[in-house]
């Protein structure tokens, strides 16, 4: 019999303690209870719970679903995606059956993983080594429980990401019956259709999102806000720098006036390709108001060095009545920035 291995990589770290872990504690047990009411699932489904704090620990093995009972979680320190991930790859090559010359394997492995947080630890040799080696075999479908988790570092190793953006009781029990379904979904294709791939349910009236890691804007250093811009006269593109700190009379680090507000550190050229093959394409947004200090442009000598074109985009103007935008084209004339700000690219920093 071929099965259907579902693996559930669930963080256990502190930030999960109190009602999210015990939502997952429920959510799991309504997952087994409805797919045990399911002939494929209980002809097919193989389940186990892996968790991860600082450290990880199989809490269950892969076992049949008619004989699964969802386990008590623990809470425990530091958020090791890293050891997670390597003690799910150990554990699927002693436990899932591969395809041989002989005889059909195990379907694809269905991984679902949970988390609120972001790794903090080295999590590099893992992640080359799921990618290499473990990826295109099976399904992994990362979740992130609020909106505190860096997609861009989840994207290193799927590209299905949903974020589940409200943690309410309602919000979980939907989100858990959305995840029951999916593998129903999946069990009745690997059954009636031998299908190999996940069958993911429709995510309406759940407030599931799927995010594309290109526009996301993932995690931001909020010590710096790092604008683009570009030299109207020479075309070449620098970065202007702000910091939330700044030196004080007495030598300490103190806050600048409002902690939201940042002071100018200074603008430097950049290897515009350099730039955009070392970058993520990823970008938030920062209101004028809350940055003190405009620079001169460090390409040509211009007085102000960010100026927003209608185009969105930022570069820099000098004496002259006329300007044309190096990003689009554009010509025009300076004019009088709103009172209020207006709300500009920024980097992640």
């Amino acid at each position: 019999m071929r099965r259907l291995p579902i693996y559930f990589l669930i963080d256990v770290s502190e930030s999960m303690v109190g009602v999210p872990i015990e939502q997952v504690q429920d959510g799991m047990r309504t997952i087994i209870q409805n797919l045990r009411v399911d002939p494929y699932a209980l002809e097919t489904v193989f389940v186990s719970i892996i968790v991860f704090a600082g450290r990880s620990k199989v809490l269950s093995p892969l076992t049949e679903l008619y004989k699964f009972y969802p386990p008590v979680f623990p809470i425990g320190g530091g958020t090791s995606l890293g050891q997670g991930l390597e003690c799910l790859m150990n554990d699927m090559d002693r436990n899932v059956q591969r395809t041989t010359l002989e005889s059909k394997g195990d379907w694809k492995p269905i991984i679902f993983l949970f988390t609120d947080g972001n790794p903090t630890d080295d999590y590099a040799a893992a992640f080359r080594r799921w990618n290499d080696k473990y990826r295109r075999h099976c399904n992994l479908i990362a979740v992130s429980i609020g909106d505190n988790v860096n997609v861009l570092t989840l994207a290193q190793i799927t590209n299905d990401i949903l974020l589940l953006k409200d943690t309410d009781a309602d919000s979980f029990c939907k989100f858990f019956k959305w995840v029951t379904a999916s593998i129903k979904t999946t069990s009745m294709s690997v059954s009636e259709h031998n299908a190999d791939e996940i069958k993911l349910a429709p995510t309406s009236g759940i407030n599931l999102e799927k995010v594309d890691p290109a526009t996301h804007p993932g995690c931001v250093d909020e010590n710096f806000a790092v604008l683009h811009s570009r030299c109207q006269n020479t075309k070449q593109d620098f970065l202007v720098k702000y910091s939330r700190q700044m030196q004080g009379y007495d030598g300490q680090k103190s806050y600048y006036g409002n902690s939201s507000e940042f002071k100018l550190v200074g603008a430097y050229p950049i290897n515009k390709e350099e730039y955009e093959r070392l970058s993520s394409g990823a970008s938030v947004r920062i209101n004028t108001t809350l940055l003190r200090g405009v620079p001169a442009c460090p390409c040509c000598g211009n007085q102000i060095g960010v100026v927003v074109c209608d185009c969105g985009n930022l570069f820099c103007v000098g004496e002259s009545e006329t300007n044309e935008c190096p990003w689009c084209g554009m010509q025009g004339t300076l004019g009088h920035g709103d009172p209020e700000g207006m709300n500009i690219t920024r980097g992640l920093g």
